[in-house]
């Protein structure tokens, strides 16, 4: 069982940036995909990004793609979401989720979820 927990959130200005953090408790992520979704009042959970088990590249949402890196740290137990240039639009609940798919861009493919952290991008 993986539990996750994430960090980072808050208020920020347009054009700024925040960088998220998603811990894991007990275990390392090694063996799962690690994804970001987000989800804004009154709408669904939006996909943002992953990093797969197998390596590579993060895969990224059109919308984030350029503003937002995915990494992860050594010791595999620590997962970022660095966000620039933030536009009102990025405003939402963030979570982190773990999938044993390895490119799984649903929220349907992903098994553990975090608690989720609020960000906000005001003028």
């Amino acid at each position: 069982q993986v539990q996750l927990g994430e960090s980072g959130g808050g208020l920020v200005q347009i054009g700024g940036s925040l960088r998220l953090s998603c811990t894991a408790s007990g275990r390392t992520f090694s063996g799962y995909t690690m994804g970001w979704f987000r989800q804004a009042p009154g709408k669904g959970r939006e996909f943002v990004g992953y990093s797969s088990w197998r390596g590579g590249r993060p895969y990224y949402a059109e919308s984030v793609k350029g503003r937002f890196t995915i990494s992860r740290a050594i010791g595999d137990n620590t997962m970022y979401l660095q966000m620039n240039s933030l536009k009102p639009e990025d405003s939402a609940v963030y979570y982190c989720a773990a999938s044993i798919q390895t490119y799984p861009d649903a929220e349907s493919q992903y098994h553990h979820w975090g608690q989720g952290t609020q960000v906000t991008v005001s003028s």
